[in-house]
């Protein structure tokens, strides 16, 4: 019985050693290059030759994004809320009557809270009214007529009347972005066949593309309204400029 233990018990470590050594011989994966999961056999990770294109375009832009609201301080917050949606009530229909669609207002801020001063001689915080403050954010398609609303909506809203800022857009980019992409890629071709020139190898196919887009619209223009200018103020000059539409693409070529 003792002889038939053992041989069952060597029996059963040999088996286990074999399985072992047989995990063993099965090949781990091999960590893949960031940006490349997945698409690149780990045996062509450091090879071919890696260059990154560039493709700009500049346009001139067709949408201007105007952000307008009203802020108004009071005593009590009924005061200050009530003020504060007379004057909005008025900027909003001034937006439509210079041809800004429903569709294209959108509100993007309002607050509440209470103002206070600090007594300098004790210290302490004296609560002395509420401010109210409503914007919203205005998409002005007809371009050349950005001056004229601005000029409407400081018009409806009077002295509680802020303009917080203006950018400009485009309202479809894909047709730029598609020319952008066809001058990133011949960049890049013209590098990787340049860098192949250099080496003295024939430049193969692509067989890794990335693309990064950026997108890069002309500053945003402050023209915030502290306090009001006695008088009739004149007409605001306003220059939309051009943007840049850019496209990268990283790519991957083999050498033949």
């Amino acid at each position: 019985m003792k002889k038939k233990l053992w041989l069952v018990t060597g029996v059963l470590l040999i088996a286990i050693t074999l399985v072992v050594s047989g995990c063993e011989g099965i090949p781990s994966p091999s960590p893949q290059t960031p940006g490349v999961t997945g698409l690149l056999p780990g045996s062509q990770q450091n090879t071919g030759i890696w260059v990154t294109g560039e493709g700009k375009v500049m346009v001139t832009p067709d949408v201007a994004v105007l952000t307008v609201g009203v802020e108004v301080q009071e005593s009590t917050v009924t005061q200050a809320q009530n003020k504060a949606s007379a004057a909005m009530n008025a900027v909003v229909p001034g937006l439509k009557a210079n041809g800004v669609a429903d569709k294209d207002i959108q509100t993007r801020q309002f607050s509440v809270y209470p103002v206070r001063n600090t007594n300098r001689d004790t210290g302490q915080e004296i609560l002395v009214g509420y401010r109210v403050t409503n914007t919203v954010t205005a998409k002005i398609r007809q371009i050349y007529n950005t001056a004229a609303v601005i000029d409407a909506v400081v018009r409806a809203g009077g002295d509680f009347t802020r303009i917080n800022s203006i950018s400009f857009t485009l309202d479809d980019p894909a047709p730029y972005e598609t020319q952008a992409r066809k001058l990133a890629m011949a960049d890049a071709q013209s590098r990787a066949k340049q860098l192949a020139d250099s080496a003295g190898v024939k430049l193969g196919r692509p067989i890794y593309i990335n693309e990064s887009l950026g997108y890069y619209p002309p500053p945003i223009i402050q023209i915030a309204t502290a306090a009001p200018v006695p008088g009739p103020a004149p007409s605001v000059p306003i220059s939309a400029g051009e943007v840049q539409v850019t496209i990268n693409v990283q790519t991957v070529y083999t050498i033949q």
